[in-house]
């Protein structure tokens, strides 16, 4: 595999650092810095969102024809691997990669008219209602009820694991309408606001103590039928094909940034009279992780080849975000093993962490310990949100290998 870039994607390259320079503040550097979950507070989003939107590039995944900027699947990876790379706040990807895709292949005229330009703006945020108590990777079995009373659907259920439904405006949300038949059968999929009657959102605070997710209640919630995507019953369909974009992205440039920091604070940590860095054994697990990044950005290459030659990343992403979850947790321990007892000290307030909290006394340890757990912490879910690492691996036995 020749994996070198072609000039005029490296004037690109080149053209997108230039971007990044100018309007990348560094008031949305330290935020994204300090954050330690998988998104980050609305306000610092929509803030590089809208400077995207100016430029034309804040749906860099989006055809021509719904207002993205038409890049071929080369410039979107070479894109988002810049923007890992230099820190920028998370896309917005709830709306712009998970549910737009949806609208755009399976939505009505007037969904698309509605929806997609205020996605493509950053004016409204979403948030995805799949999983359930009991109901989290084995999706089929969702227990959240919708009945059809003459325009509208009466909701009645939960949703739970919801990220940001607390500041989201609008949910896509997978409902059951029948239950007679096979459980991939009789499911819905609904696009509701989140300030309609009878909604309750109750945060749910995780173990690095960031307020990221919810449980989210319906109590006799009235959803137009306007606000169904397709055909009744066909939910399961356009969930599994929203999965897919859920499931690829670009992992190894983030990787490597986590790899770097590794490296860094092994840099600065002594250890019997020299630096950690200089240990054979650390040196060797910081190799073997480069490796391993590696690959998988071989594998990105392989999955943007594949966009490239059918539009769509087919199952080869679950590969992708299997090896890109699992390798990230390993250099998130790593980071744990160089700080050592500095990473155990823990004093974050619970869910009010945005903006940081002020204490009346220095923090324990180095700098660069304090956020190291949270991130630590936070990153244990991600072999299971997505699509858990053993429900990946089924996928890859079944669609890719043929078993």
């Amino acid at each position: 595999m020749d994996i070198r870039f072609s000039e005029e994607d490296e004037a690109f390259r080149a053209e997108v650092r230039a971007f990044l320079a100018t309007n990348l503040t560094p008031e949305l550097k330290a935020a994204t810095k300090a954050n330690t979950g998988v998104f980050m507070d609305r306000p610092d989003m929509v803030a590089w969102h809208k400077a995207l939107y100016a430029k034309g590039w804040s749906a860099p995944l989006w055809p021509a024809e719904y207002g993205g900027p038409g890049w071929t699947p080369t410039q979107t990876y070479i894109f988002q691997t810049e923007c890992q790379a230099a820190g920028t706040p998370p896309a917005m990807a709830m709306g712009l990669s998970l549910v737009a895709p949806v609208i755009m292949k399976f939505g009505s005229p007037e969904q698309k008219q509605r929806y997609l330009p205020k996605i493509l703006s950053g004016d409204e945020a979403w948030c995805q209602g799949y999983s359930e108590p009991g109901s989290g990777s084995d999706l089929a079995s969702l227990q959240t009820r919708a009945v059809r009373d003459g325009d509208h659907y009466v909701v009645n259920g939960t949703k739970i694991w919801t990220t940001h439904a607390h500041f989201a405006d609008m949910m896509f949300c997978l409902v059951r309408t029948d239950a007679s038949g096979k459980r991939q059968d009789g499911i819905t999929f609904l696009l509701i606001p989140m300030d309609t009657p009878g909604i309750t959102v109750k945060p749910i605070i995780i173990l690095g103590l960031d307020h990221d997710v919810n449980q989210v209640f319906f109590d006799d919630v009235r959803v137009p039928v306007a606000n169904r995507i397709g055909e009744e019953g066909m939910g399961w369909t356009y969930a599994k094909y929203l999965l897919e974009f859920e499931r690829g992205g670009a992992f190894a440039s983030k990787l490597y940034a986590g790899l770097n920091e590794v490296r860094s604070i092994a840099q600065a940590e002594p250890i019997a009279g020299t630096r950690l860095i200089d240990d054979p054994g650390f040196r060797a697990a910081v190799d073997a992780l480069e490796v391993e990044v590696m690959g998988i950005e071989y594998t990105e290459h392989r999955v943007m080849a594949e966009i490239s030659r059918t539009g769509r990343p087919g199952p080869e992403s679950s590969l992708l975000k299997t090896r890109g979850s699992e390798v990230g947790q390993k250099i998130n321990e790593l980071a744990i093993e160089a700080i050592g007892v500095y990473s155990a000290p823990f004093d974050r307030v619970p869910g009010d962490q945005h903006p940081p909290v002020k204490r009346n006394v220095a923090p324990i340890g180095p700098d660069y310990a304090e956020r190291q757990m949270p991130i630590y912490l936070n990153n244990r879910a991600s072999t299971i949100y997505g699509g858990a690492s053993e429900i990946q691996r089924n996928i890859m036995a079944k669609a890719v290998l043929g078993l």
